[in-house]
């Protein structure tokens, strides 16, 4: 347990450095970090960051982008929220979920989280990623901000690996590509 914790103060210094803030070093890279973590600490790393984004000491300014509540804001949004069970239950889940990805891609959730972020500068703390599953994913979502965010700090907080080549999540389920971010530990 406190290995975990060690690494999430670290975490905690590190989001305040001028490295992350103004994303040095990252050869013009797209300055995106993955703190990755084992999914059995999940509980630990939801009171971090209950704290971190509350904490009125830190010198910067983060905006929690959890993946999950913004798939059921967009779910809402479009009155469909009541209606997912009865879908899954007479269509299955591949339709489900073919359907609900269709309706709500990559762009629904920029724009959601464009609304969040007013300022150049904000931290995007992308959390929630297990949760999303499999509505969304990460490396997809990844690719989608770029362009939105180059001025902003994105800090991913994965349950699963990285390894500057693929994310694994839960590392359990089949690797995806992605190659643009750093594990900040």
């Amino acid at each position: 347990m406190s290995d975990i914790k060690q690494k999430l103060d670290k975490v905690r210094e590190f989001v305040q450095t001028p490295e992350f803030l103004n994303g040095k070093g990252l050869s013009n890279e797209v300055n995106i970090r993955m703190f990755c973590y084992e999914p059995k600490d999940e509980m630990v790393v939801k009171h971090f960051i209950g704290q971190i984004t509350t904490d009125t000491t830190i010198s910067c300014h983060l905006v929690e982008c959890n993946l999950y509540k913004i798939f059921l804001e967009a779910c809402k949004d479009i009155e469909i929220l009541d209606a997912i069970p009865d879908m899954e239950e007479s269509e299955g889940s591949a339709y489900l979920l073919e359907q609900l990805h269709s309706t709500i891609g990559e762009d629904v959730f920029v724009e959601k989280i464009k609304a969040k972020c007013q300022q150049d500068g904000d931290v995007i703390m992308i959390t929630g990623v297990g949760e999303a599953f499999p509505f969304m994913r990460v490396h997809t979502l990844l690719e989608a901000l770029q362009p939105y965010f180059s001025d902003n700090p994105i800090l991913v907080m994965y349950p699963g690996t990285f390894d500057r080549h693929q994310v694994k999540l839960f590392n359990r389920l089949k690797p995806n590509d992605y190659y643009r971010a750093f594990n900040i530990i």
